[in-house]
């Protein structure tokens, strides 16, 4: 689920990043830091759940980095711990939130967070959907991603909210698109959004493709 049913305000374990986390799609960590590693075995007492928001600046190790107040709340589905402490974790976004308030980092960070519920779907979102996922693959296929080809149909959640949410994953953006588009209120204007930013990424080829071509006559 991308939206509350009972809009929730609650602590939270957090664990800021240097990627975005989003609904509906997973997220492995490999965690080794001693208070990343408190909070992981802090979540497995409890509901396994923890929220986080990119770095905005800064480094994940070590403290002193600028935190997002946009982030997304996760659940770990597994969870497994090394002979020398470290954790291997899969979590899945499970929806939004908003930080209200940072709380001292002891003994990880912490803050007061809310749910951040997605808007609705119209009915234009469905084609929005199928719109941007043939551009996704048009450009990943241009840029030679493993995998991808004018046969690949990445399986996309019944729920136009977390396809968006998994074609934002998908697409070949970089942690500030993503950050964007996880602000973005609703799953149109978050599809608009992407299909606005692979329109762009796609010009840009376009002219590198002129200029070499142009550097190249024909024998």
């Amino acid at each position: 689920m991308t939206s509350s049913e009972t809009p929730w305000r609650r602590e939270l374990p957090m664990f800021p990043l240097g990627s975005v986390v989003l609904p509906g799609v997973g997220i492995p960590l490999h965690v080794f830091e001693p208070r990343y590693r408190a909070l992981v075995m802090t979540c497995l007492t409890d509901d396994r759940l923890f929220g986080s928001v990119l770095i905005e600046r800064g480094s994940e190790v070590g403290g002193g980095d600028h935190r997002g107040t946009v982030g997304t709340l996760v659940r770990i589905i597994e969870a497994e711990e090394s002979p020398d402490g470290r954790w291997a974790v899969m979590g899945i976004g499970i929806e939004r939130l908003r930080v209200l308030e940072w709380l001292p980092d002891d003994p990880f960070p912490r803050c007061i967070a809310e749910a951040l519920p997605d808007g609705s779907t119209t009915p234009e979102t469905e084609s929005l959907v199928r719109r941007t996922l043939e551009e996704t693959l048009r450009l990943m296929e241009r840029l030679g991603v493993d995998g991808i080809d004018s046969q690949s149909r990445p399986e996309l959640d019944d729920d136009h909210s977390v396809a968006s949410f998994q074609l934002t994953a998908l697409s070949p953006l970089g942690p500030l698109d993503r950050l964007k588009a996880l602000k973005s209120p609703d799953p149109d204007s978050r599809l608009t959004g992407l299909l606005d930013s692979l329109a762009d990424q796609t010009s840009i080829l376009d002219a590198i493709d002129s200029l070499n071509d142009g550097n190249n006559p024909p024998d």
